[in-house]
Parts: C-alpha cells; sequence; structure tokens
C-alpha cells in the first residue's frame, strides 16, 4: 500500500500548496470524508457552509480502498478530514502524511469492540485478535456520540459558526436516539436472536439490542470463509431454527445464499452502510429498512 501511495503524495505539494489553507471558490469549509457515513454526519452537520467530498464513491467497496492522486490532493487541501482509523489503510496513511493536525478520527471518541473472538458456540472467527471492528456507525448510540464530537470539532476548526454546528449536532443526536429507541422497541421481543450475516459488520447492532451475530465472512467481506466456517455456520443455523442468512449489499451473496440452500432459509439484504447505494436514501432511512428486514427475518412481534 506504501508504494502505491508515495507517487500521489508527491504530487501533493503541486495540487494544494500549504495544505488546508485554501478554501472552496464560495467560501465553505472543506470536508473531506473517508467513506458514506462520515459524509452523511458531514454534511448534516455542517449544513449549507460547508462543502463535503466523500473518498470512496457510491457503490464501491470502502474496505480497501486505493486513492487517486487527485483525491490525495483532496486530503491535503481539505481544513477538515473525517474518517475511522484502521478501517481503510490508504486514507490512513493519506491523513497522517497530509492532514495529520486537521483530522477527525471518529473511532477515537467512542469505546470500540475487538474484531473476531469466539461466538457463544465456541466457534472461532477467522480475523481474532486482529485489531478493533470500526463499523461502529451501526450502533446508533455510539454514532450519535460521534455527531456530537463532531459539531464540537467542526465548531472549534471553524469558529465563526460554531453555533450553527452544534445546533445542527444536537438535531441530529435527537434524531440517532429515536432510531435507537425504535430498534429497541421493536427488537425487543422476537422469536430469534441469532442474526446470521455475510460477514460480521453487525457486531456494534447485535450488542446494543441484544442480538447474536453469526458471521460466514470476517470483518473484510472478500475474505473467503473457510470450509470449517462454513459447516460450522450452517450447523448453528439449523440447532437455533435460522429461517433468514442475511447479506450485504456491496458484494456477492453466492455464499449466504449457500448457506441459506443448505439448512431450508431464505435470504434477506441487511445494509451495512459502508456505501450508499440508493442515491435517494440516507443513513436514517436504510437503518430503518435493515430494522424491517430484522423484524420480519427474526420474527419480532
Amino acid at each position: 500500500m506504501r508504494r502505491r501511495l508515495l507517487p500521489a503524495l508527491l504530487v501533493t505539494a503541486a495540487l494544494a500548496g500549504c495544505g488546508g489553507q485554501a478554501g472552496t471558490a464560495d467560501g465553505k469549509f472543506e470536508i473531506v470524508t473517508a467513506f458514506y457515513p462520515l459524509q452523511f454526519l458531514s454534511e448534516r452537520i455542517g449544513g449549507d457552509v460547508v462543502s463535503v467530498t466523500n473518498l470512496t464513491k457510491p457503490g464501491a467497496e470502502p474496505h480497501d480502498i486505493e486513492l487517486t492522486p487527485r483525491q490525495v490532493g483532496d486530503v491535503a487541501e481539505a481544513k477538515l478530514a473525517v474518517y475511522i482509523k484502521g478501517f481503510q489503510p490508504a486514507v490512513d496513511e493519506a491523513v497522517a502524511q497530509e492532514a495529520k493536525d486537521r483530522s477527525f478520527d471518529a473511532a477515537s471518541v467512542v469505546t470500540l469492540l475487538p474484531a473476531g473472538g469466539e461466538d457463544d458456540h465456541g466457534h472461532e472467527h477467522e480475523e481474532a485478535g486482529h485489531g478493533e471492528d470500526p463499523h461502529v456507525w451501526l450502533d446508533p448510540v455510539r454514532f450519535s456520540t460521534i455527531a456530537g464530537k463532531l459539531g464540537e470539532r467542526l465548531a472549534e476548526a471553524d469558529p465563526e459558526h460554531a453555533a450553527g454546528y452544534r445546533e445542527r449536532a444536537q438535531a441530529l443526536v435527537a434524531e440517532l436516539g429515536t432510531l435507537n429507541t425504535e430498534f429497541a422497541d421493536s427488537l425487543k421481543t422476537c422469536e430469534r436472536r441469532e442474526l446470521v450475516t455475510s460477514h460480521t459488520a453487525f457486531a456494534y447492532l447485535a450488542s446494543r439490542y441484544d442480538l447474536h451475530q453469526v458471521g460466514i465472512s470476517g470483518i473484510d467481506p472478500e475474505a473467503e470463509p473457510s470450509p470449517q466456517r462454513l459447516a460450522a455456520v450452517a450447523q448453528e443455523a439449523r440447532e437455533t431454527g435460522t429461517t433468514t442468512i442475511f447479506f450485504e449489499t456491496l458484494v456477492s451473496p453466492a455464499v449466504a445464499e449457500t448457506i441459506a440452500r443448505e439448512v431450508g432459509a431464505k435470504t434477506a439484504v441487511l445494509d451495512p452502510l459502508e456505501g450508499l447505494v440508493d442515491a435517494q436514501g440516507d443513513y436514517l432511512g436504510v437503518m430503518r429498512q435493515n430494522l424491517a428486514t430484522l423484524k420480519t427475518g427474526l420474527g419480532c412481534s
């Protein structure tokens, strides 16, 4: 990754000059975000006084993106880079090189869960021991904490508009509180609490609402699960009477469909919100669609 990124970094002097000092032509405060959920936060909290550039294009899988020279230039020019350290190596390196003092690491303001580990049946996840799980945005409570902290960070970086940032951040915190209540109430009583997913993106959601995530693949959705892991997941699905195997929007559903056929279950889309597929939707709408999918798949009353 370092060899791929360094040539891009060499051009940033020409692209950015003394990085972070330039504004947009209309004078807006420039923010660069690593992927969609952070774009959503930045746009909602920033309002019409910011310009937001997202490094992960719609429909792209964000885990292993590579940055173009122009995107590295965007990081260098931005007045604030919003990212989750440890999720996207190329973004981590660009921020460290070009925007270290003009960055907001969303993972630094909440408590993270470990990646991997063992499930309740002693099945070892393949990524066990490899750092922390970055998917914090799937927990509305943690996400609301990030929203409040980002509002403060923007107020500090752009004091002229501080009151507006804080006001919009608190409004979003209230909306996320309502979303949390909807999830908690809707998932309180369900026939099943096992959440069998194509990859382990939903640990925060499962932990918050007392569900048990069973991931076919690990944190990286592109990683191929071993035959042993496939057999273990199929066995657990049978033992728990699982009726729905959930797969995500940005990767192939083939493995989830294979497990579903083997255990006689249905499949349904559960969106990890790593990228926005429907340009007409937003974080809140997709999360509510996820809730409806969970209620059906888990038999919640």
